[in-house]
């Protein structure tokens, strides 16, 4: 794990830009990161909250948004698809912000809801019913990304995900909204429990069900963590909300009695992912440590007196299960925890998969990272929580037996990480510090083992592909492609794609030709076909548009669209001369707008001279001999 970059504030000036306590960042499928700092304005002595919104490959172009909260703000986050962003501040505000025109750097504030004068603590998008595994061992496309059956957490007519965001605030309550095709918003709150009470952290989780379950805790370790399970219906056009408790835990470290009570704080509380309620990770602290324990929720019989059972044959028969939290693992005493980033990888978790995992050193997915207050951050397993990687920042105390960092050492406070997030791939990683500096960490997928080239490009390789199917960005995943290593990723890429169905390989044509273009980039002996690719990117939008024009004589439900049809006629017909091939044409099955073609005159005209242009320039392309 290296330093990629750092991002400062050097254009304004440092006394009016702070960071916002508590800071808070995202990170969307597209690789766009988002974070908070706040404006301090001298003249009026008041702060702006503001959002700032980078694309990582191009770090140095920040776009900064004025929020428009009154309050700090305390929960960012994206949506499945990276173009919506979900904005939550102290005061119980929630701003939805999309992309105008797909540009990243215009945003505008569609909707909303409010709970008046209640913190957000906690904030998630709903889910969509979209789940994968990855099997990191299996050969083809079906088998490395299976579909997990999941149950969006709730459908419109035909079984279509309904769109919203579920928050949990302070006092609490949990608050639902859902977004309507005609852009109305149904809004409900309700509390999660008869006898609320202070609720200073709070994760949200989905269930395979479609069920939602939310995790709180008010901050002291001698109190339980609570669970509940939320389900959220439209009842006569109006939402609504029923809650249950699930069984609760406590910390194994207020139990045991070496560290009782030396740890007061929960300060962390996460489940390990969205889309897994069974799994939770939870962090108590004092003043200069913390501790990090990994919890499951487990089916277990409950036993049951063998009077009952000889009185009742039944129940000796069938053991009554029930829900319990066991702990699976846990660290030792460790530096205090500033900050927790959690994988978004779906890498399957069985034991045959992590075998496979193990003895290949495919490690994304699995790690979880830690930062803490004297600048390092570490990267433990996700299910045992030993260490796998390690970084040391300027600021933090190296081992002995660790060689000194080249740039010298800062003094005075240290800066530490506050605020994190792990990319989609899990090879980088975003850190915000207590002076507002955005710094960018490559996480190598070994873990620092050194592998052969073959399993390097097996490793890259499958990233990649998965980036491919799920059409997500992969700047992270270029981080570690040496020069020397593109032209055999490509061939590689390009074998595994011609190895899928035909209706796979429509589907992911232009993706291919994108992700080629970004590796040739990389390398100077391939760097003379990205302009190609980028041209039959281009050329593939045009044909698709002219396409798309076409419209069939008769309003029926052919197998093939009238552009692919024309393209299956023109392929088997070996005439040159175009005047034949026209006159051979059935004109009635192709039906084309006037209006339309007039418009697109100009640009008919250009794709007319480009192929001109490319056929008097293929003798030169010939070479002698």
């Amino acid at each position: 794990m290296d330093l990629a970059y750092v991002c400062e504030w050097e254009k304004k000036p440092k006394s009016n830009h702070c960071p916002s306590i508590p800071l808070v960042c995202a990170w969307s499928c597209r690789n766009l990161i988002a974070f908070t700092t706040d404006l301090r304005n001298e003249e009026e002595k008041d702060l702006t909250h503001m959002v700032h919104i980078i694309d990582t490959e191009h770090p140095w172009d920040v776009y900064s948004v004025n929020s428009g909260h009154t309050e700090v703000i305390t929960c960012l986050e994206w949506d499945q698809s990276g173009s919506r962003l979900l904005s939550a501040d102290a005061d119980g505000h929630i701003k939805c912000w999309s992309m105008t025109d797909h540009l990243a750097n215009s945003w505008e504030n569609t909707v909303g809801s409010v709970v008046e004068g209640d913190p957000v603590v906690a904030l998630s998008w709903l889910h969509n019913g979209v789940k994968l595994a990855l099997h990191s061992g299996a050969s083809n496309f079906g088998e490395k990304f299976s579909r997990v059956k999941f149950s969006p957490s709730l459908t419109l007519f035909g079984g279509k995900p309904m769109e919203g965001w579920i928050a949990v605030t302070i006092s609490g309550l949990v608050t639902v909204s859902l977004l309507k095709p005609n852009g109305q918003v149904l809004t409900a709150t309700e509390s999660l429990c008869r006898l609320r009470c202070r609720v200073a952290l709070a994760d949200v989780a989905f269930t395979g069900g479609g069920n939602i379950v939310v995790a709180t805790s008010d901050g002291s370790s001698t109190s339980p963590v609570q669970f509940y399970k939320v389900c959220v219906s439209v009842v006569n056009e109006k939402c609504k909300i029923d809650t249950e408790i699930l069984p609760s835990l406590f910390m194994r470290c207020t139990t045991d009695p070496a560290r009782k009570d030396k740890y007061p704080a929960i300060t962390h509380l996460k489940f390990l992912a969205r889309d897994m309620s069974e799994q939770v990770l939870l962090c108590a602290s004092n003043q200069n440590n913390s501790i990090v324990e990994c919890w499951s929720l487990r089916k277990e019989g409950l036993p049951v007196n063998n009077i009952f059972q000889q009185i009742s044959p039944v129940v000796g028969d069938k053991q009554p299960m029930i829900l319990k939290w066991r702990i699976l693992s846990a660290t030792n005493d460790l530096d205090r925890v500033s900050a927790v980033a959690l994988p978004k990888l779906p890498i399957s978790l069985t034991n045959t998969d992590l075998k496979v995992a193990n003895d290949t050193k495919f490690f994304p997915g699995l790690g979880l990272a830690l930062a803490f207050h004297d600048g390092s951050v570490h990267i433990v397993h996700r299910l045992s929580l030993q260490m796998m990687a390690v970084f040391y920042g300027s600021s933090s105390q190296r081992p002995v037996d660790e060689p000194a960092l080249k740039r010298p050492r800062t003094t005075g406070p240290l800066v530490h990480f506050k605020a994190m997030q792990l990319s989609w791939t899990s090879l980088a990683l975003a850190g915000v510090d207590s002076h507002g500096k955005l710094s960018m960490l490559r996480i190598s997928p070994s873990m620092g083992h050194v592998l052969d080239m073959n399993m390097s490009l097996r490793h890259l390789l499958f990233l990649l592909e998965y980036c491919m199917v799920t059409g997500y960005d992969w700047w992270d995943i270029l981080l570690h492609v040496q020069p020397s290593m593109v032209q055999n990723l490509v061939e590689k890429l390009h074998e595994e794609y011609m190895r899928q169905n035909a209706a796979l390989q429509q589907v992911l044509s232009t993706r291919i030709v994108a992700m080629k273009a970004s590796l040739c980039k990389l390398s100077s002996s391939t760097i003379a076909r990205v302009c190609d690719y980028h041209a039959k990117l281009f050329l593939i939008a045009i044909s698709c548009t002219l396409k798309s024009l076409l419209r069939p004589h008769f309003l029926n439900t052919p197998d093939k669209s009238p552009g692919d049809r024309l393209t299956e006629i023109c392929s088997k017909i070996t005439d040159v001369d175009i005047d034949k091939v026209m006159i051979n044409l059935k004109t009635e099955e192709f039906v084309l707008e006037m209006t339309t073609l007039q418009s697109l005159q100009q640009l008919i005209q250009w794709v007319g001279d480009f192929v001109l242009y490319l056929l008097a320039s293929l003798p030169n392309q010939v070479r002698p001999g």
